[in-house]
């Protein structure tokens, strides 16, 4: 017999892994629509180039996943000095899907995963919503940087790019969960 609870769980999970793809496909378009000339492109002052940004993101998804669910295979970490579009995008792509693995499993009921460890520093969290809602803004965070410092080295990504980062529903779309998270 499912319980309401178990429904709830398992509706929350799957809404969880859709809102989580949905944030990897954001991911991908910008680097998808970056101009490779601003991949290693330095700025000005101490600040991490977009290839570090991205590398940095890829490498703390593999820090969750190891530290949280060290049952799933945790993806290689990258080089962020050598570290091309492709091989971020493909990094990217692999620790995405742990990441959605990760969260089934936290937010599905199955019970596996009972707490989220951000850092070796940080103290556990109970796997919950404050578990996916401090990985999509981790998330978001670096994208806002991204963005801002392609505009600022003189690589601005179209408007339509920037824009559609926000079309949640064509991400959703993209993503397979056309009617968006929850609905399939």
């Amino acid at each position: 017999m499912i319980t309401r609870q178990h429904k709830t769980q398992t509706q929350l999970g799957r809404a969880a892994v859709q809102i989580f793809a949905a944030n990897e496909r954001m991911n991908q378009i910008l680097i998808e629509h970056l101009d490779p000339a601003a991949w290693r492109a330095k700025p000005p002052g101490k600040a991490r180039t977009i290839a570090a940004i991205f590398t940095h993101m890829h490498n703390v998804r593999t820090k969750w996943v190891r530290l949280t669910a060290p049952h799933l295979k945790v993806p290689r970490q990258l080089d962020r000095a050598h570290c091309t579009q492709q091989q971020a995008c493909a990094g990217l792509a692999e620790s995405a899907a742990r990441c959605k693995e990760m969260l089934a499993e936290a937010l599905g009921g199955r019970g596996r995963i009972e707490k989220f460890l951000r850092d070796g520093w940080a103290k556990p969290w109970p796997a919950g919503l404050e578990m996916l809602c401090y990985m999509l803004s981790h998330e978001a965070h670096h994208r806002g940087q991204v963005l801002m410092l392609a505009h600022q080295l003189g690589f601005p990504l179209p408007q339509k790019v920037a824009a559609g980062i926000w079309n949640w529903e064509k991400l959703w779309k993209e993503c397979g969960a056309p009617r968006g998270p929850g609905y399939n």
